[in-house]
């Protein structure tokens, strides 16, 4: 049976550094997840602020690494921890970004849902010097996840 631990991120970083299809390690984070099969660990998410500005609103969390050794449904259980942990923290949405060809399965079994296009082919912007190879040259898609957190001095109701 699979469980979330706590995990430190050097430990998701190094996580990431070997099993990751085509990310590096996350510069910085908020938190990080692991899950666990009781032996191993067998996958990771790092969660942050929005890389990008116009989202970085206070009240969003970014999930920008999810990454497993290919455990069945790890992926699933990180992004609902990942949201389960944001709203415990007071945070109205959670996002993350797929590549447009990835299903987006596990997304949609923690219940976040696509909201379509995002960005454009590459994710760095004219400040970092691009390698070719550093990641796909694809589009991405923006999924998200609202909780029910009220914003700060609403009224009930």
């Amino acid at each position: 049976m699979l469980e979330i631990v706590p995990i430190s991120l050097r430990e998701a970083n190094a996580f990431v550094q070997q099993y990751h299809r085509h990310h590096k390690p996350s510069v910085g984070h908020k938190f990080s997840i692991g899950v666990s099969d009781g032996e191993k660990l067998a996958g990771v998410a790092i969660c942050g602020r929005p890389v990008s500005r116009r989202m970085d609103d206070g009240h969003t969390l970014e999930v920008s690494r999810v990454c497993t050794d290919g455990t069945k449904n790890a992926c699933s259980i990180l992004y609902g921890a990942a949201y389960r942990a944001a709203k415990a923290m007071g945070y109205r949405r959670v996002i993350t970004y797929i590549l447009e060809s990835e299903p987006g399965t596990s997304l949609r079994a923690a219940g976040y849902r696509c909201e379509g296009h995002a960005g454009g082919l590459e994710w760095n912007g004219d400040r970092k010097p691009k390698d070719g190879n550093q990641y796909p040259h694809e589009y991405k898609t923006r999924w998200v996840k609202e909780t029910e957190v009220k914003p700060y001095g609403s009224k009930p109701g």
